[in-house]
């Protein structure tokens, strides 16, 4: 087994099961909660996130799959996609895939889905299909400014992580998400990605 990543509140690992790779998640306790409500916080995420995996599958968007959940250490045994994460591909392939997570994430929406950590590291090509990972902040929501909460994180992740790209990035985005959830939708939710931006905690980068 070997340490891949450790985050703030997972720690992940690589390893085999069932002679195949897969990825091993475990999620760390937080000290600063009480230890019992902190457990039933875990324990409630470590399901949610192996249902909503499954969940998304179902409507089409390629995930991981979940081969083994354990409730007593709060970890997720899922499938490993071999692929590139989008974060690391050429300038101009983030631009060209950008167009296709668009989609994806209007598809989660569409389903009331809130994906809730929407980063480049977070989208996977492999043989020249995008993966989505990482469903540990996810939740089920209709409600707009949830799914808006979503585009700005994206946003600000392509301003931040690709900003020789991210005009580029971000229409193809747009043009992705618009195609599936529509226009009174898209007209909605973008509006209100403006106004979360004019309230001052973030810096607006369009």
């Amino acid at each position: 087994m070997k340490l891949m990543k450790k985050g703030a509140e997972a720690d992940i690992y690589q390893m085999m099961w069932q002679n195949s790779k897969a990825i091993l998640k475990i999620r760390k306790p937080k000290n600063y909660r009480n230890s019992t409500l902190d457990s039933k916080i875990c324990k409630q995420r470590t399901i949610k996130e192996s249902q909503m995996l499954s969940q998304v599958k179902s409507f089409g968007i390629p995930t991981p799959l979940v081969y083994f959940v354990n409730l007593k250490n709060n970890s997720i045994i899922m499938q490993e996609i071999p692929g590139k994460p989008v974060h690391d591909l050429s300038e101009s392939k983030i631009i060209e895939l950008s167009k296709q997570i668009g989609k994806l994430v209007g598809m989660l929406h569409q389903n009331g889905v809130m994906h809730g950590d929407l980063t480049t590291s977070n989208f996977i090509l492999f043989q020249n299909t995008v993966y989505v990972i990482d469903f540990g902040l996810s939740q089920n929501t209709i409600k707009s400014e949830d799914h808006a909460v979503d585009l700005r994180l994206i946003k600000e992740i392509l301003n931040s992580a690709h900003a020789k790209i991210m005009q580029s990035a971000w229409k193809n985005f747009l043009l992705g998400y618009k195609s599936i959830v529509g226009s009174a939708s898209f007209t909605k939710i973008t509006k209100l990605v403006l106004d979360i931006e004019s309230r001052g905690r973030y810096a607006q980068v369009v």
